[in-house]
């Protein structure tokens, strides 16, 4: 859900555009309003906004736009409680109000005519509207469960221009195919069949990679310039967690796991209390291979963080 918000002085030149015939609109609410048709609804708006002569820009109007993956939810009645509930919110009562539904295009969206002149007259205050509204969007879309895209999801791609327009369609490729992949060669490889070259970028002369760039279209963009997520240091511990994911799952279940056997050899009972004390406590041999063990995993550990090597 997102809000624009637009002031002006024109109530006669708002409605016109909010009941044009040729967007498919339906009103949802008018309050306050003589709503015989346009020229009423606009000389209603005007009558009021008289009573406080001082403010010239009276007219305020809001653009409550949706998800398309909401549609099927989003009935008049859902929209119309939303949108008057983001009024109450912003502070914009006790006025008129007109809200229509357009269906022009291919998100569900609402247009609110509204006056700045509250019914008694006072202006109703517009102080930090952008921030408030922003805000009280992201807890309405959190509120009622209603799809929250991300920001590169938001933007109109068919309206991009190079080499923004190449720099998206890697994005996409990229958020598909890192989050599948194992290893760089496998992921490398998928990219490549989508027309997308990679390589690494390393540290002056030395073997430690420095980062990765891709390149489609005749643009090259490092992968961080992509989106941070796309670093190098950042695809490499999705790579790792997807190679880990991919082990555990070869593993069988627990109950088809092949257990040691147990010799069956017959001994006394003194040896069987002894031998059952033993499977329980470990010996000290066994802590300190534990231990050997332990330590050299934490020198592998620091070497790695001093040079990230590439898993192929």
């Amino acid at each position: 859900m997102i809000a624009k918000i637009v002031k002006g002085s024109s109530f006669k030149g708002v409605v016109n555009y909010i009941l044009d015939k040729e967007k498919d609109a339906k009103i949802l609410v008018c309050d306050g309003l003589f709503a015989e048709n346009k020229d009423t609804i606009a000389m209603s708006f005007e009558a009021q906004s008289k009573m406080n002569p001082k403010v010239t820009k009276p007219v305020g109007h809001i653009s409550l736009a949706f998800h398309k993956e909401d549609e099927h939810r989003l009935t008049d009645r859902a929209m119309a409680g939303i949108a008057l509930e983001y009024l109450e919110q912003m502070g914009i009562t006790d006025t008129q109000v007109l809200i229509v539904r357009h269906f022009d295009k291919e998100h569900p969206h609402v247009h609110i005519a509204f006056n700045r002149i509250a019914n008694d007259g006072r202006t109703i205050s517009d102080r930090n509207e952008r921030i408030r509204s922003t805000r009280i969007c992201k807890e309405l879309t959190k509120k009622y469960n209603l799809y929250f895209a991300s920001g590169k999801e938001q933007v109109k791609r068919h309206r991009l221009k190079e080499p923004d327009k190449t720099k998206y369609e890697l994005y996409s490729i990229l958020k598909s195919e890192v989050a599948k992949c194992g290893n760089w060669n496998m992921l490398i490889a998928n990219l490549k069949k989508q027309g997308v070259e990679m390589r690494f970028k390393y540290k002056g002369k030395s073997d430690e990679v420095q980062g990765v760039i891709f390149s489609k279209n005749g643009y090259s963009f490092s992968g961080s310039k992509i989106d941070r997520r796309f670093s190098y240091s950042k695809i490499d511990d999705v790579l790792e967690r997807n190679r880990r994911t991919e082990r555990m799952d070869m593993q069988p279940p627990l109950h088809h796991r092949v257990l040691p056997a147990f010799q069956s050899e017959s001994r006394g009972s003194d040896d069987l209390y002894s031998g059952s004390i033993g499977l329980f406590m470990p010996n000290a041999t066994d802590n300190q291979t534990e231990e050997n063990r332990f330590e050299e995993q934490l020198k592998r550990r620091s070497k790695k963080k001093k040079q990230r090597k590439i898993r192929f």
